[in-house]
């Protein structure tokens, strides 16, 4: 229902750029939003997300320390199983033998599902972006190296129609891996401004805002680490 979560929403430290101070952790807003189930659900599936893109970094000794939202450190270090929900399923691994992109497609079925379940249009459309953006930067990587885009694109029955021909070729433009990862979360951050339902306050204003937490964040860990500073995304 419209404007359900007015106090919720009101409450909450408004968020910078990406880069910026992070006004509050993961934690913090996973207790804060609680009286919300139907925004909690989906804004863990989120930060579920967060933890698998972490948990890869990790795996690929790019970074050492992790931290979890959803899954448990040992999950994150491979020396547990995954949640069922995201163990592949035979068809998935027929398609797809690199596991971490059935891992990947685990995931974006499983969050479909939570989106679909309930009126959370923005976390559906959110996904939509996000696997025809993935797709598209595979596709493109592919063709660069002569590899066959079909054996890497994932879950293409849930992505949405986006044009991403300009946000491609500025990445591709881009100086370093570092500088190509800020015009895709530019990206991001763009879509989310085009589809927040500010002022709307429903669970959708507060998915918005823990995606951009999650992109802040993310942006953060980089900064801590020496690789960023804070970079203009509007």
């Amino acid at each position: 229902m419209a404007g359900q979560n007015y106090y919720l929403i009101t409450a909450l430290e408004p968020l910078g750029r990406l880069g910026d101070e992070v006004p509050i952790t993961f934690g913090q807003l996973l207790e804060h939003i609680a009286p919300s189930p139907g925004a909690l659900q989906a804004i863990e599936t989120i930060l579920l997300g967060d933890d698998l893109l972490q948990s890869q970094a990790l795996l690929a000794g790019e970074i050492s320390e992790v931290q979890p939202s959803v899954l448990t450190p040992a999950q994150m270090r491979n020396e547990e199983p995954l949640p069922e929900y995201l163990a592949t399923t035979p068809d998935i691994a027929a398609r797809r033998p690199a596991s971490v992109d059935a891992t990947w497609e685990a995931y974006y079925y499983h969050a479909w599902g939570i989106a679909s379940a309930k009126p959370q249009s923005l976390l559906a459309g959110w996904i939509g972006f996000e696997v025809a953006l993935r797709n598209a930067l595979t596709a493109r990587r592919a063709k660069a190296l002569g590899l066959n885009e079909a054996d890497y694109t994932i879950a293409e029955d849930l992505a949405s129609q986006h044009n991403f021909t300009a946000t491609l070729n500025e990445w591709a433009a881009a100086a370093d891996p570092l500088a190509g990862l800020k015009v895709l979360d530019v990206a991001r951050w763009t879509y989310l401004n085009q589809n927040d339902n500010w002022f709307s306050f429903d669970d959708d204003e507060l998915v918005a805002y823990a995606l951009k937490l999650m992109l802040i964040t993310r942006w953060r860990r980089l900064g801590e680490a020496g690789q960023d500073k804070p970079v203009d995304d509007n």
